[in-house]
């Protein structure tokens, strides 16, 4: 098989590069054009400048392959119809993983199914995460979807990486800059509630400054002041700095023993992808498809709410029982070798 060249959107994402080989095969991604005001030597690829019509007709002898994994959130549907019809133009064929059947970034759904809509039908190949992922596609659209699981998010050393020996229990609920699909406040009461009544049990919260920040997209009124009105109490731990980079995200997550995610809506999880590989439980909620994803724990919350008695019953269920869900290095190592192979294989049958 000679190479096969993928313009893949993006092509940085963590997720995109471990679908490749450690020391590579012949499956070449090209790299992400840097957007217009991105500085020089930046690694940002949003917004995609490859969905451009315009970048196809000038760049389609440098590809063979197009592939969308994600970032058409600021993309009108009529873009990505232009997008297609340039595919087609060139002979050039659509692969599309669908990670997210509704958007964590987006209060109305609207936009994001009439993205779909477009994709989805359009796709000469489509790939999901999961098996309810692909029945939930085959029930709207009408297409089969190859299920292919998620790659190690964490880099192999981290594989490696021992959990550090603790005397007390901490669960944590990172609400970040508590995006459209969090509603961190209910849960993080819940679990407060719950874990004063366990010995040597503490709850951590992080979040992001923004969030207390009028001017930023992201203010959101009265949640840092309650938040800090419970770790004032003692309830909790409180802990509000800027956006972890991987490192230190890694060293976060890896002190937890449970995470929580505390979502009203999603599809997958790179979050919970990087707690099996380090190997803190999650506590998931039961929207979307996360258990089918990695063992995880699961409390009953979305669009119309929290159900408190299965959040206490689960974060009881991780103190008392303490599953020890971690990757393993091997079969990890294995898996992305496998997905290197099924991404190529699906490549090469398009040509």
């Amino acid at each position: 098989m000679g190479i096969i060249r993928v313009a893949s959107v993006p092509a940085g994402h963590v997720y995109v590069r471990h679908l490749s080989p450690p020391d590579g095969d012949h499956v070449v991604r090209l790299t992400d054009p840097r957007p217009c005001g991105a500085p020089s030597g930046s690694q940002q690829w949003w917004p995609p400048v490859m969905l451009d019509p315009a970048w196809v007709d000038e760049h389609a002898s440098t590809f063979d392959v197009f592939h969308v994994h994600f970032g058409f959130d600021a993309q009108p549907p009529s873009s990505l119809r232009e997008l297609v019809a340039a595919l087609r133009r060139h002979g050039k064929p659509l692969v599309y993983t669908v990670h997210d059947l509704v958007n964590p970034h987006h209060h109305d759904e609207s936009d994001h199914q009439a993205q779909l809509d477009v994709l989805v039908p359009a796709a000469d190949q489509l790939i999901t995460l999961t098996p309810g992922a692909a029945a939930e596609m085959e029930a709207r659209w009408g297409r089969t979807a190859l299920v292919l699981p998620h790659p190690h998010v964490v880099e192999p050393a981290q594989l490696l990486r021992p959990r550090p020996v603790r005397d007390t229990f901490t669960v944590g609920l990172h609400a970040k800059s508590i995006r459209p699909n969090m509603d961190p406040l209910p849960v993080t009461r819940v679990l407060a509630d719950a874990l004063a009544e366990l010995p040597d049990a503490v709850l951590r919260v992080d979040c992001h400054p923004e969030i207390d920040d009028p001017a930023s997209h992201w203010h959101a009124p009265g949640v840092l002041e309650e938040l800090r009105r419970l770790d004032r109490e003692g309830r909790l731990e409180l802990s509000v700095h800027d956006y972890f980079d991987d490192d230190a995200l890694w060293d976060y997550l890896i002190g937890l023993d449970v995470s929580v995610l505390p979502y009203r809506f999603g599809t997958h999880s790179g979050w919970l992808e990087a707690c099996h590989d380090l190997g803190t439980t999650v506590l998931a909620p039961s929207c979307g498809f996360y258990p089918q994803q990695r063992p995880c724990l699961t409390y009953r919350h979305d669009r119309d709410g929290l159900d408190e008695a299965s959040l206490r019953e689960a974060v009881l269920t991780a103190y008392e029982k303490r599953p020890a869900w971690r990757a393993d290095p091997a079969q990890r190592q294995a898996e992305r070798l496998q997905l290197a192979e099924k991404h190529a294989l699906v490549y090469a049958s398009l040509l």
